[in-house]
């Protein structure tokens, strides 16, 4: 499968998250927020299950623990800020990609895996830095400036691979 079969799914994924002129609303954030977890974990939990090379597996695995966490963090700072938190849902794009990756099968799968993972994650990065300063939940806001630099983590990480 070709690189730009990889790619128009994530492009999907840019076109569907919203374009925010005012400020994201507490509720926006956590439901963005959670559908982004969601995803990153599931993606992660379909490569583990077949990937071979250690650094994928490795990456694959800090997915699932570190955006395990922040959903848990992002609750916890709903319940502070009295924004009712529904359980999380894939958007379409993320459905999609999903999907993308279970129909792959071996080193075909990592790689549309590391593709998504870049733009799933640039998008992750703007949405937690935007609420981190422009969110108008304190706890939220908190929550967000702390994923950050988790984010941009990982984002360092998927360049080397």
């Amino acid at each position: 499968m070709t690189k730009l079969m990889f790619a128009l799914p994530a492009a999907a994924l840019l076109a569907a998250a919203p374009a925010y002129a005012a400020p994201m609303t507490p509720a926006d954030y956590v439901k963005t927020a959670g559908a982004s977890d969601l995803y990153e974990k599931t993606s992660s939990q379909i490569v583990l299950q077949t990937t071979t090379d250690p650094k994928v597996k490795s990456f694959a695995s800090m997915m699932v623990a570190d955006h395990s966490k922040s959903t848990a963090n992002v609750k916890a700072a709903a319940m502070k800020s009295k924004v009712m938190v529904a359980p999380p849902m894939l958007t379409p794009a993320q459905t999609e990609m999903v999907a993308q990756l279970r129909a792959e099968t071996g080193p075909n799968r990592d790689a549309a895996y590391i593709a998504q993972q870049k733009t799933a994650h640039g998008q992750a990065l703007a949405v937690q830095k935007a609420y981190a300063m422009e969110g108008t939940a304190a706890p939220l806001k908190a929550v967000a400036a702390t994923i950050v630099p988790v984010v941009e983590h990982h984002i360092a990480m998927l360049k080397t691979m």
